[in-house]
Formats: C-alpha cells, structure tokens, sequence
C-alpha cells in the first residue's frame, strides 16, 4: 500500500475514531442525565405518596381522636409514667403546650412540675416561621389565642424567651419506632431538629393510648422521631 493511501487512512481512521469517541461520550452523558431525571422523578412520586399516604392518616387518626379521652383519673396516670420514667431535675426547663380540642390534656402534668420546681413554659406558633419559641408559663400567666386557635402566654417587651430542655408533643398517632403523626405544618419537626443540632433534648410525646398504630408509620428524612411516648396505659422508650 502506498504510504500517502495508509497515511490517509490512518488520518480518516484517527478521524473517525475521535468522532465515534466523541458520540459515545455525549450517549454517556445523555444516559447519566436520563438516570439522573429518572432517579429525581422516582424520589418525587414518592415523596408525593409519603405525602398523600400521611394526609389520609391524618384524617383516620383525627377522627379516631374525636372520640377518645380521659378521666381524672386516667391523667393521674399519665402523669405517674411520666415522672416514674422521665428524669426531670428541677432545674431543668419542661416545655409543654396548652391542649386544642381533643389533643391530650397535659394541664395537671404541667402542674405537677410547677409543684417541684421545675420551669415550664409554652410554645408560640407563628405562621411564617417554623421554629417555635418558647415563653416562661405559671399559674398567673396570661394566656392570649394566637395563631391556629392555639393559646400561648402575652407577649410584651419584657418577654424572655426559653431554650427547652424536655418537649411535651402532641400528636395524632405514633408507631412501634418512635414514629409520629404530627398535624402536617412541620413546627415540632423543625424544632425539634434545631435543638436537637444544639443540646441534648429529651422528646416525649404525649398520646392516648388508643392512638398507637401496629404498622410503621411512613416517614420522610425531615420527620424527627420520639424518645418517649408517655400514655395512660404505659410508657414507651425508644431511644437507643
């Protein structure tokens, strides 16, 4: 073969194989970004069914808790679990909530910790932010509604704000891992996590027992879960 002919091969030869590297890089590249999209629209269909499998919950659950419960005396016992199983040094600071329709009554818990001298404030819920904060709650504090129909004590110029180190949680339902069902609007989730980022915390949630669920309740990377659940019936430990 003439050198000039296997020169001129060797060129289109080297051409081709450039150009067919170069194709086979782009197809790579298409695929990688193909599995990418794939893998992004899998996460969100489903993250769109955790979501719409935890609106159906929620519904099931609000209605179970229209009908539940309890007595004095079924407080007292929730109180006994509480204290028998939960360390709280009297200075330490409980936060708890002032209970909206049929979320369990923590009133006579709260009571109780005031009696031993432990701090105890509640949180306030503003819409436009996530974190709740937390203000110092005795018997003579007044109580206004803020926002969801939820009270919180008055908040004036000389208000001072607390950083909890045991959070009382409502809840719809919880599960046999420490799982819980929250309302949907993320606040104990966020706030929980910021502290969580900044101290040791102690998360006990505060349920009925009837509203204990036998399945996992589904659960996203944002959900925080309990370290207790404390109902009537028993107390339930979940850390590891």
């Amino acid at each position: 073969m003439p050198d000039s002919l296997a020169a001129g091969l060797g060129y289109y030869g080297a051409h081709l194989s450039f150009r067919t590297l170069r194709r086979f890089h782009a197809h790579t590249a298409f695929a990688a970004h193909f599995e990418q999209a794939n893998k992004n629209y899998n996460n969100d269909m489903e993250e769109n069914l955790l979501t719409s499998k935890k609106a159906e919950l929620r519904e099931q659950a609000l209605r179970n808790r229209a009908v539940l419960g309890l007595d004095p005396a079924g407080m007292h016992d929730v109180c006994k679990n509480f204290f028998e199983r939960i360390p709280v040094p009297p200075n330490s600071i409980l936060a708890g909530y002032w209970p909206k329709d049929r979320e369990l009554d923590v009133r006579m818990l709260l009571d109780e910790a005031l009696d031993g001298g432990v701090t105890v404030a509640l949180p306030v819920v503003k819409k436009n932010a996530r974190l709740l904060k937390f203000v110092p709650w005795d018997h003579q504090t007044e109580l206004v509604i803020g926002a969801y129909g939820i009270q919180h004590p008055k908040i004036t110029e000389s208000t001072k704000y607390l950083d909890p180190d045991i959070f009382l949680v409502p809840m719809l339902a919880f599960d046999r891992s420490g799982g819980r069902l929250g309302f949907g609007g993320g606040y104990y989730d966020t706030t929980l996590a910021h502290y969580r980022a900044r101290k040791k915390i102690l998360a006990v949630g505060l349920a009925y027992a009837q509203q204990a669920c036998l399945f996992n309740l589904p659960r996203e990377e944002h959900d925080e879960p309990m370290d207790w659940v404390i109902t009537e019936q028993q107390a339930h430990c979940f850390m590891k």
